[in-house]
């Protein structure tokens, strides 16, 4: 399913219920240019208290690290009116309901989903479609016990704090609003109907997800999500990854091509290191030193 899929990866990240025994086996990278380094480290953006604590390798790299950067920084994902903002530009202000945008059997579907996650029909209506979209896939989520407090960004940046560490952001939340709310009309709508035809999928993707991540299975996690992804839709993965990794890839060679000895730590969404459109094989097709931790 595209829309299920796509918001997992694009924000990121996921897992199934049930406890385990052993830590996440991380995704981190460890890329150097021989007197500094960058620790590159896939997270999700929602977790359960079971996959914590880390495992040791993920702390010692934040132990090294003399900065530490996310997708936005740690104060303003954990300032309250972010969700507002993204409310905000997802409210409708053309006067027309989101009714209006679907066909009759598409609405109805998304109206089912609206009544099992508890949004009143007033207030979908008002939605854009990539806001209900989204909205409706993270009550899937949500659901399965997921908790964005517990997101691994979050994690790193409040021990990041307590450390003394200081932390930034590779982009600005206007950034990530326009990631969405840019996308044409018709790709808003179709995410929607997908989302309508096949949302039954989300849980079980979320479960496998979480077991390839847990497991650190780099190769699965990349045929099954970013290389899907980019068959079914090549435009939307390059505005969803690969031009987001192109436009980070100045700030990754301004850290390591820095004079000192000063380390970092990059924790983003494990979709942004797979493949050949990745960080990771970015930074070793420019030379640098790239080794899996």
């Amino acid at each position: 399913m595209r829309f299920g899929r796509e918001l997992c990866a694009g924000l990121a990240f996921l897992l199934a219920a049930g406890a385990h025994a052993e830590p996440p086996n991380p995704l981190l990278w460890k890329v150097s240019d021989g007197d500094n380094s960058v620790y590159l480290l896939g997270t999700f953006h929602l977790l359960k208290q079971e996959d914590y604590p880390l495992d040791a390798r993920v702390y010692a790299a934040l132990d090294d690290a003399e900065k530490v950067l996310f997708e936005i920084a740690p104060e303003v994902l954990a300032d309250p009116r972010l969700g507002r903002r993204f409310a905000q530009a997802g409210l409708r202000t053309d006067g027309r309901r989101l009714q209006d945008t679907l066909d009759a059997k598409t609405w109805a579907g998304l109206k089912a989903l609206a009544v099992e996650a508890e949004v009143p029909e007033t207030a979908l209506q008002q939605m854009k479609p990539w806001f209900a979209a989204l909205t409706l896939s993270m009550s899937k989520m949500t659901g399965l016990g997921l908790d964005p407090a517990l997101g691994l960004d979050k994690h790193l940046g409040n021990r990041a704090a307590l450390l003394g560490k200081p932390s930034g952001g590779l982009e600005t939340v206007e950034q990530q609003i326009a990631l969405f709310d840019g996308l044409a009309p018709n790709v808003q709508i179709e995410q929607v109907r997908d989302l309508v035809e096949r949302g039954y999928e989300i849980q079980a993707e979320t479960a496998w997800l979480h077991d390839q991540w847990r497991d650190g299975d780099e190769d699965a996690l990349y045929w099954g999500m970013a290389a899907a992804m980019k068959a079914r839709d090549a435009k939307l993965y390059a505005r969803i990854n690969t031009d987001r990794n192109a436009s980070w890839m100045p700030r990754l060679r301004e850290l390591l091509e820095a004079s000192g000895t000063d380390d970092a730590l990059v924790a983003v969404g494990t979709l942004h290191l797979l493949g050949a459109e990745g960080l990771v094989q970015r930074l070793a097709a420019e030379g640098y030193s790239v080794e899996r931790l």
